[in-house]
C-alpha cells in the first residue's frame, strides 16, 4: 500500500503554481497575449486539472471570498437508504475549519460477511467518524475502501480504515491521478482547514485497480464496480448493490452544488445519456440528498453542462473570447446552483480549452 503524507510546515500565502496557473487560464484569449493561443489553452487544460482539484480550499485569492458556511448542512448519523446500504451526507461549500473537510457524500454497505465504505471524506477526522459510524452497527470486517475518483474530499478520510487492512478499490487511472497531486492536495486542504483538523490525513492510492468492471461480495449481496470512460475526472467509477438495485455515482451527479468539470464536457454528457437508459431504483450523488430517484436526478445536470457546452460552441462560431465565453455563457443557471460562482467560470474555461479544438 502506497501512501504520502505531508510533513512540512506551509506558509499561509496561495501556491504560486496555483497562482500562475489561475493567472494564465484568465488571460487566455486577452488582447495583448504573448504567447501561442493554441499553447496557452493547453497550459488551461494542463492548469484546469490542478485548480478543480484544489477548488476547496484556495485562500488568499481570487477564492478568499468563498462561502464558509453551507446551503444544506450535514445529516450527522449517516442515513439507511435501503437494507444495510447507509450514506452520510456532506454539507455542501469548499473546505472551511468551519466543516472540517465533512463536504461531499459518504456512505457503506454491510454484508453478511463484510462491509465495504464508499468514500471516505476530506480528512483522517471525517473518515474517523464515518469509521465510529460503521462500529456502532457491525463489528463484521472493513473489508473495502471504494473510491469513486481522486478529489480528496472523497478520499483524504482513508488514512481512518488503514488499521482495518482493507483492499483500497479504485478506477485503474486513480492511482497515478493522486500520486500526481498529491503534495498539492494535502498542503492545500491543511491550510484551508488547520493542521489539528487535519492531522493523520494522508494520500493512500489503492491497492485494487479496476480497469472495466469487477464485482464484490459481502456476504448476500454483490457490488459490481464500474470504471467510466473520461466524463468528471478520467477516474471516475461507480457502484451499484444487487441487493438494493442502488447506484454510487460519486461526482457524476451533483444536486444542489454546481457540477464541476475536471474530465471532458462531451464524455460527461455522453456517459451521462447512457446511465439514464439504465433501471435502477435509486442513485447515491457525490453531493446533495442521500439518495435521489433515477433517472430524474440527472436532469439537472446535463441541462447544466448542455448549456455550457452549446454556450460555448456558439462563442466559438462567434469568434469570441474565453474571457467574454466565461462572463457570458451560461449565465441562466446561476440561481439554479450552490457556489455557482465559485466554479461555473472555471467549467466555462475547461469547456472551451476542449471544445475549441473538436
Amino acid at each position: 500500500m502506497w501512501s504520502y503524507r505531508l510533513n512540512r510546515r506551509r506558509s499561509g500565502k496561495p501556491n504560486k503554481v496555483a497562482r500562475r496557473i489561475a493567472t494564465g487560464i484568465a488571460g487566455v484569449g486577452s488582447p495583448g497575449l504573448a504567447c501561442d493561443r493554441r499553447q496557452a489553452i493547453s497550459a488551461a487544460i494542463a492548469g484546469m486539472g490542478l485548480l478543480i482539484g484544489l477548488r476547496f480550499s484556495l485562500t488568499g485569492s481570487a477564492m478568499a471570498e468563498a462561502p464558509t458556511g453551507t446551503a444544506a448542512s450535514g445529516d450527522g448519523r449517516p442515513r439507511e437508504i435501503g437494507s444495510g446500504v447507509f450514506v452520510h451526507r456532506g454539507q455542501l461549500g469548499v473546505y472551511t475549519p468551519g466543516n472540517g473537510g465533512d463536504i461531499c457524500n459518504t456512505g457503506f454497505v454491510i454484508g453478511a460477511d463484510a462491509v465495504a465504505v464508499i468514500d471516505t471524506g476530506g480528512t483522517a477526522a471525517v473518515g474517523r467518524a464515518l469509521r465510529d459510524h460503521i462500529r456502532s452497527l457491525t463489528d463484521r470486517p472493513i473489508r473495502y475502501v471504494i473510491n469513486t475518483h481522486m478529489h480528496p474530499d472523497h478520499v483524504l478520510g482513508n488514512a481512518a480504515f488503514k488499521a482495518d487492512n482493507p483492499a483500497f478499490v479504485g478506477h485503474g487511472k486513480l492511482g497515478a491521478a493522486l500520486t500526481a497531486r498529491a503534495e498539492r492536495y494535502l498542503a492545500f486542504n491543511m491550510q484551508a482547514v488547520g493542521a489539528e483538523a487535519f492531522e493523520g490525513t494522508e494520500i493512500i492510492v489503492p491497492t485494487v485497480a479496476v480497469a472495466s468492471s469487477q464485482s464484490i461480495e459481502l456476504g448476500g449481496r454483490r457490488l459490481t464496480l464500474t470504471a467510466r470512460p473520461t466524463a468528471h475526472t478520467d477516474n471516475d467509477l461507480t457502484i451499484h448493490d444487487s441487493a438494493t438495485d442502488i447506484l454510487f455515482t460519486g461526482d457524476l451527479i451533483f444536486s444542489g452544488h454546481v457540477p464541476t468539470l475536471d474530465g471532458s464536457i462531451r464524455g460527461w454528457l455522453a456517459l451521462l445519456d447512457t446511465l439514464a437508459g439504465q433501471s435502477v431504483k435509486q442513485i447515491v450523488p457525490g453531493h446533495g440528498p442521500a439518495a435521489m430517484p433515477w433517472p430524474d436526478a440527472a436532469r439537472p445536470v446535463q441541462r447544466y453542462l448542455g448549456a455550457v457546452a452549446g454556450g460555448v460552441r456558439a462563442a466559438i462560431r462567434e469568434g469570441r473570447t474565453m474571457s467574454d465565453a466565461i462572463a457570458t455563457v451560461a449565465r441562466e443557471e446561476q440561481d439554479q446552483w450552490e457556489l455557482f460562482d465559485e466554479f461555473h467560470g472555471r467549467n466555462i474555461s475547461a469547456a472551451f480549452a476542449e471544445l475549441e479544438w473538436e
